[in-house]
């Protein structure tokens, strides 16, 4: 089992602190990036709008390839079977990787290095926020070890 807390009997808390965390991506994203200080140069706001498109079609592909199975808590739902197709024939936490390609992507877009340092944050919590949800995929799936084994955790192919 995981030693990082469950905050909450389906990981409710996670969920919080997912939301409070994109919050601050955006809002420091306009509050205190090139909206307010001068735009970006336009090749890093061109690499920060293709990151922000792929982090939006990996998020995209997650959801529709979870279909019924998706629930907003790390927990697995009780009548949830392990999705291992699709997107996630490559990447465990599809989703997870898509939000943060955008968070990168948007910290370059609105040249914001509060942003950016903000998504580093994102990934460290989506780094442990995973991991606990994968402490309940190894108890409720026999097969989820495997899985892990042969799949990138974020991002196909990269991460």
């Amino acid at each position: 089992m995981s030693r990082l807390p469950a905050l909450g009997p389906r990981g409710e808390g996670w969920v919080v602190l997912q939301f409070l965390l994109l919050g601050l991506v955006v809002v420091a994203g306009i509050r205190f990036g090139g909206f307010a200080n001068g735009l970006p140069a336009p090749a890093i706001a061109w690499v920060g709008l293709a990151l922000m498109g792929s982090g939006a079609l990996l998020l995209g592909r997650g959801l529709l390839d979870l279909g019924r199975h998706l629930t907003p808590v790390p927990h697995p739902r009780d009548d949830a079977q392990l999705v291992v197709s699709g997107v996630y024939a490559h990447a465990r936490h599809p989703i997870y990787g898509g939000l943060m390609l955008t968070a990168f992507g948007w910290g370059l877009a609105s040249a914001s290095p509060l942003t950016l340092a903000l998504a580093v944050v994102l990934v460290v919590f989506f780094g442990l926020k995973s991991r606990r949800e994968e402490a309940w995929l190894i108890a409720r799936y026999e097969s989820y070890p495997a899985y892990m084994a042969r799949t990138k955790r974020f991002v196909p192919y990269l991460l």
